[in-house]
């Protein structure tokens, strides 16, 4: 089982260990005692970085495994391992903001069912609750809006093999994800869109790009 490191810390750089490094379709993948990329998953897309000097294309959980696909071959043994830090910080603030709307449906008696983290399709699926009250792009913006100013910080549980994570007092769902320190990284985050189909209701967002 490959170790997630990424579940505890939010380091970019590691020394880590290569088990194994095997041709496959044009790449190499690659297996690691432990790592801190972050696999496809969980509405989230992977990390790419480097392992050596060797570019990490693409990240994808297999079984117990995380395999790092590579385009040159890596030995194995030590090997200092870097993340692209544009794409994870990214990644972290969408997946971020993906929890402050769930946090907000659910303030208002919705329960979130899905999840895509994406950029450019960042998106958040609800079912009504029993209690269920109106929902409303405006009112989700203000609330989300209030939660950045007051920066609430991350806390992450591990518990029994299951990982939490939320933000000041709201709850914490849990997840595998990367997400960022306090809520005033976030930046701006934009309510696109609700659309209900099927008794489900979606609601489109989108961050501000940081420069």
């Amino acid at each position: 089982m490959t170790e997630r490191l990424f579940f505890t810390h939010d380091h970019l750089t590691a020394e880590l260990e290569v088990l194994s490094c095997t041709p496959h379709e044009g790449l190499f993948a690659v297996t690691l005692q432990s790592t801190i990329f972050h696999p496809q998953g969980g509405g989230q897309p992977f990390d790419t970085g480097w392992l050596g000097d060797s570019p990490v294309m693409r990240v994808t959980q297999e079984a117990d495994r995380v395999v790092h696909y590579v385009s040159q071959p890596v030995a194995t043994g030590p090997v200092t391992a870097r993340v692209d830090e544009q794409r994870r910080t990214l990644h972290s603030r969408l997946h971020s903001a993906g929890h402050l709307i769930g946090n907000a449906g659910e303030a208002l008696g919705w329960m979130p069912i899905k999840a895509h983290h994406w950029p450019g399709e960042g998106k958040v699926t609800f079912i009504r609750g029993e209690a269920a009250q109106t929902m409303d792009a405006e009112a989700i913006q203000q609330q989300i809006n209030q939660w950045i100013a007051a920066d609430h910080p991350r806390h992450t549980t591990l518990e029994d093999g299951t990982r939490e994570v939320g933000f000041g007092d709201l709850p914490a769902y849990a997840c595998g994800g990367t997400h960022v320190q306090a809520l005033s990284e976030l930046g701006q985050v934009t309510i696109l869109a609700l659309s209900e189909k099927k008794g489900a209701l979606s609601v489109r967002y989108d961050i501000t790009t940081q420069q």
